[in-house]
Formats: C-alpha cells, sequence, structure tokens
C-alpha cells in the first residue's frame, strides 16, 4: 500500500510538472517579432486560425521546412489553434513579416513520419510536455 501511495504522489508531481510547464510556455510565449523569430528549433512563424463566428486568433508556432513544403507541428496538450485549422483550413500565415493566404492540410501516414524524423523532438522535452501526440500540418500557398 505504501508503494502505491508514493507511485500516486510521484504521478502527481509529475502531472504538476508538466501543467506549470505548459501554462509557462503559453504565457511567455513569443510574439513573433523580429527579435524573437528564432527558436531552439530554428525560425518561427505566426499562425492565424479562425473560429465558426470568424474570430481571428494568432499562436507563434516553429516552422519546419523539409522536402520543399512548409509545416507546422502541434506538439503540445494545448492545442486550441490546430482543432481550429482542422475545421477551418483557410489560414493566414505571417513569416519575415509578410502576412499570405494558405490551406492547412493534415499529414497523415508516410508524410507524417518522414516530417517528425526531419524535426525530432528531445527526450527532455517529450518529457516536460507529457508525451502527448505530435500532429503536423502541411501549408499550401493559396
Amino acid at each position: 500500500m505504501k508503494a502505491l501511495k508514493i507511485a500516486a504522489i510521484v504521478i502527481l508531481i509529475y502531472m504538476g510538472i508538466v501543467t506549470a510547464f505548459e501554462s509557462l510556455l503559453g504565457y511567455l510565449q513569443p510574439t513573433g517579432e523580429p527579435g524573437l523569430r528564432r527558436t531552439l528549433h530554428g525560425s518561427t512563424l505566426v499562425i492565424t486560425t479562425f473560429d465558426r463566428d470568424g474570430t481571428a486568433h494568432d499562436r507563434v508556432v516553429s516552422r519546419i521546412r523539409t522536402d520543399g513544403h512548409l509545416y507546422v507541428a502541434a506538439n503540445h496538450w494545448p492545442r486550441a489553434w490546430y482543432r481550429r485549422a482542422l475545421a477551418n483550413p483557410d489560414v493566414q500565415i505571417t513569416m519575415d513579416g509578410e502576412k499570405r493566404d494558405y490551406r492547412a492540410v493534415p499529414v497523415t501516414g508516410a508524410e507524417h513520419d518522414r516530417v517528425d524524423r526531419a524535426r525530432r523532438l528531445g527526450i527532455g522535452v517529450r518529457i516536460l510536455t507529457g508525451f502527448p501526440p505530435r500532429h503536423f500540418l502541411r501549408l499550401e500557398p493559396r
């Protein structure tokens, strides 16, 4: 019984660390300003998604260029921007100071595996984020 209590406490502490880390990422997220474009994994972009009533929502995400395509990844548990892009794939991307219209296309199968291999996440990030499933969107110019 004592081992079960210890395991429960360890799990609760881990869940608290993941929640705190994810919350801080959302709170301290870069604004996409010119001086803040670089991240640990490369350049960022601002994706503007739209909800049902047309309200725009901006989110700074890392951009991934591979195989001649532009991708973004949902790497964290909070992913409202990703769900909005699936529901309304007509998005806007602000990159290098220019805003353009794109279509967000969900990536699956072999393409998903290829993009994942091109931009792996380290084990430290995976641990701190609680091992969320990773999803990609390919951004096609409209």
